[in-house]
């Protein structure tokens, strides 16, 4: 995944604290580290928002702000949506393979974006609210097909920082969280109570902006493939 920026809000749920956490005097790059590796121990966790410049420019995204609302399950896959341009793009990644389903409006928009106006109707009748199958990482959609690690979504919210300092303790949205900084004027807060969870990213200006929120913490979760989806590759990709 292209390496965005955020300023990530804690995501792990729990009360507020009064008391002062450890983590509100360690060095910043220790917090992020240690978050990371909270992330990667999860079992699940949802992440959701609106951003800028996630997942780079691909046929879908076509460099337009995005709306995610997407569950992540450790050594299995993906589940959720992305709304781009009011389209909502059902999407599911399971095994080897990715699953898409948008609204024919939205067929019809992509292909003339992608210079084939003359297919944009055809398309639209075949591909129209019906899930289609293509391999994960593959056709453009690898950043957000591809969970072969479980904390490369997350990792890829947070790389590339430069320079990072701890702002201690605060709250974000009424949870105590720990604020680090970036010097590319971003903030990830870390949960301040229980697992160094994060719960949102977020970051204003620049070609990556938005906000990502994490929550949702080691819910069971099922991953299935839709029934009846067409092979994308029948049709030339």
């Amino acid at each position: 995944m292209v390496a965005v920026l955020f300023a990530a809000g804690c995501g792990g749920g729990g009360a507020s604290s009064t008391q002062t956490s450890s983590l509100a005097t360690k060095p910043a790059r220790v917090v992020l580290r240690e978050t990371s590796k909270a992330v990667k121990a999860a079992s699940s966790f949802r992440m959701s928002g609106r951003i800028k410049g996630f997942g780079g420019d691909n046929f879908v995204t076509s460099g337009q702000p995005v709306g995610i609302d997407f569950t992540v399950v450790r050594d299995k896959g993906v589940a959720g949506s992305l709304t781009v341009g009011g389209s909502e793009v059902d999407l599911i990644v399971t095994g080897k393979n990715a699953y898409l389903r948008a609204s024919s409006a939205f067929w019809k928009k992509i292909v003339k974006q992608q210079g084939a106006g003359q297919g944009a109707g055809l398309a639209a009748t075949l591909f129209g609210n019906k899930w289609l199958k293509i391999p994960a990482g593959k056709q453009g959609l690898g950043p957000f097909t591809s969970p072969a690690k479980f904390g490369s979504l997350f990792n890829s919210l947070t790389s590339n920082l430069g320079r990072l300092d701890n702002k201690g303790q605060t709250t974000y949205k009424g949870q105590s969280v720990v604020a680090i900084e970036s010097a590319k004027g971003q903030m990830l807060y870390v949960s301040a109570t229980g697992t160094p969870y994060p719960v949102a990213v977020v970051k204003t200006g620049g070609k990556s902006s938005g906000a990502v929120t994490f929550d949702n913490w080691n819910k069971p979760i099922t991953l299935t493939a839709p029934k009846g989806a067409l092979d994308l590759s029948q049709f030339g990709g």
